[in-house]
């Protein structure tokens, strides 16, 4: 995009001429795609239950508990977005053991206080999409969202500069909140 006198011109005849900036990001087509997630629910293709049989490093996996294990989103919305997930192929909340919603709720309790301790977030968006038409990316497995949130991080750069900045690889994101599990 270049601009002139009279603002956005257009490059090469390619899209829309507007004042968006855009980042590439090659990693989210995998996202959009749809690739690793369930079609139904079949748990062989589930990446929720393959993420328990790799090394926690390679499947970015923070904390195991004996039910349920902290793993960071691929896609994170915030620096240090993880979920929470049971290891049993379960899709709704209301399948869950006692035991299960138990550890579920410890999990996130100790993800929300190691992040803070590590991070200082003011606050935290938890949750769950239950089904597809309440949002759930992979609504076969269940899965919690522990979102960090911090003063002013819907600033500019995503409601004016539509970009989100993430100042972490997650690699190193995993080694801090695992090596800090409160």
């Amino acid at each position: 995009m270049t601009t002139s006198d009279d603002g956005p011109v257009r490059q090469d005849g390619v899209g829309d001429a507007d004042e968006l900036d855009r980042l590439w990001t090659p990693h989210r087509l995998a996202y959009i795609r749809g690739e690793n997630k369930p079609a139904d629910d079949t748990a062989p293709q589930c990446p929720f239950c393959r993420i328990p049989g790799l090394d926690d490093a390679a499947g970015l996996v923070v904390r195991r508990g004996e039910l349920s294990f902290a793993v960071l989103n691929l896609y994170p919305y915030a620096p240090g977005h993880l979920m929470v997930c049971p290891y049993r192929h379960i899709a709704d909340y209301t399948e869950t053991t006692d035991a299960e919603a138990a550890e579920i709720a410890d999990l996130t309790r100790e993800a929300m206080r190691t992040i803070r301790a590590v991070s200082g977030a003011g606050g935290f968006n938890v949750g769950m999409n239950q089904g597809h038409v309440a949002g759930a990316g992979i609504a076969a497995h269940l899965h919690q969202h522990v979102v960090p949130r911090w003063p002013g991080d819907q600033n500019f750069m995503p409601v004016i500069g539509r970009t989100k900045t993430l100042p972490e690889l997650l690699t190193d994101t995993r080694a801090l909140l695992a090596d800090h599990w409160v």
